[in-house]
């Protein structure tokens, strides 16, 4: 809580109590709002980068099919001597290598967008803080006597602040 808002030694009213307690719940609820909204972009962007990798493969497999496999089939034979057919097979086979190793990196990017576990993290934090404010319990204060908070001439009272945690 925080200090009093009026002169040292008033208490603040009920009315006051609670609408600091409202506010102060409204903040902690925008930023646990706060929380969910950078971890789903951190999320989000791990899952760009895997669909990103996808379509790359995609891309290469069919952009480059026909200038690759004839340039790798009569390179292969040129330096073998085999067969044009086996030439073209082995050339085919090469780029579903390079196809194969794009959606590999495009998978373990997907897996780790899945293991982000961002909005899990938050709606745990969330009833959490539920959880500890449904169970709060105002503690009792000592009933100070009568004359205690009138203060002698010339004395200065600090208000003593405190913590909000």
């Amino acid at each position: 809580m925080s200090a009093p808002d009026g002169p040292v030694g008033t208490e603040r009213s009920l009315g006051q109590l609670v609408s600091a307690a409202s506010k102060e719940m409204s903040e902690l609820v925008h930023d646990e709002i706060a929380l969910v909204k950078a971890q789903l972009t951190q999320d989000v962007k791990r899952g760009a980068i895997g669909s990103a990798a996808f379509i790359a493969a995609t891309a290469v497999l069919i952009f480059s099919l026909p200038m690759l496999s004839f340039a790798l089939a009569y390179g292969i034979r040129t330096w073998s001597g085999w067969n044009m057919a086996i030439c073209f097979v082995l050339s085919f086979a090469a780029n579903v290598l390079v196809a194969g190793l794009l959606a590999w990196i495009g998978v373990i990017y997907a897996k780790k967008a899945a293991r982000g576990k961002g909005p899990q993290k938050a709606a745990a934090a969330a009833k959490e803080t539920a959880a500890v404010l449904g169970n709060v319990k105002p503690h009792p204060r000592a009933v100070a006597p009568a004359g205690a908070l009138e203060l002698e001439a010339g004395e200065r009272a600090d208000a003593v602040a405190r913590s909000t945690s």
